[in-house]
């Protein structure tokens, strides 16, 4: 039984980027025509988050994956602050929440680390953009843009934390 168990744990993890082509929701074609225009008024934490979600836009999930072939949401989120601001995060959810200052929901700001708790033990990260968008690896869709007022992240949401001040 014991046995069992881990060759399916182990087939499940091989499977989750498998390269058998997925269905992921398509950008709309006018996505960077948006993300520019919305560039065009913005603070720099902004415009540089924007400048990452357009780099990373569209690429699928895959649990543990780290780079553009398929990336998980806490890889995602290390990924964009070292690239975008130099700062080196812990790998897992689990190790990011424990980094930054603890912010409330209603004080939101850009580049504000978000923690969601999707199951009893799981959690879920991304970064807050504004106007209560984020960013963020689906793992149904890939590296999107969603909002914490949507029923689905409110019902979720667990708390913030604060890296840049």
């Amino acid at each position: 039984m014991k046995t069992a168990f881990l060759f399916i744990l182990t087939l499940f993890f091989f499977s989750a980027c498998s390269s058998t082509p997925k269905t992921y929701k398509k950008l709309p074609t006018s996505h960077k025509t948006h993300v520019t225009y919305k560039l065009q008024k913005k603070n720099f934490v902004t415009t540089t988050l924007y400048k990452e979600y357009e780099k990373w836009a569209g690429v699928k999930y895959c649990y543990a994956g780290e780079d553009k072939n398929g990336i998980d949401c806490s890889a995602l989120v290390q990924r964009i602050y070292k690239e975008a601001f130099n700062i080196k995060l812990p790998r897992t959810t689990k190790q990011q929440i424990k980094v930054g200052k603890r912010v409330s929901k209603k004080s939101l700001k850009e580049g504000d680390i978000l923690f969601f708790k999707t199951s009893y033990t799981v959690l879920h990260t991304g970064i807050y953009l504004e106007k209560g968008e984020f960013i963020h690896a689906s793992s149904r869709y890939g590296v999107m843009l969603s909002n914490i007022h949507n029923p689905y992240w409110r019902a979720k949401y667990y708390q913030a934390r604060r890296l840049l001040f």
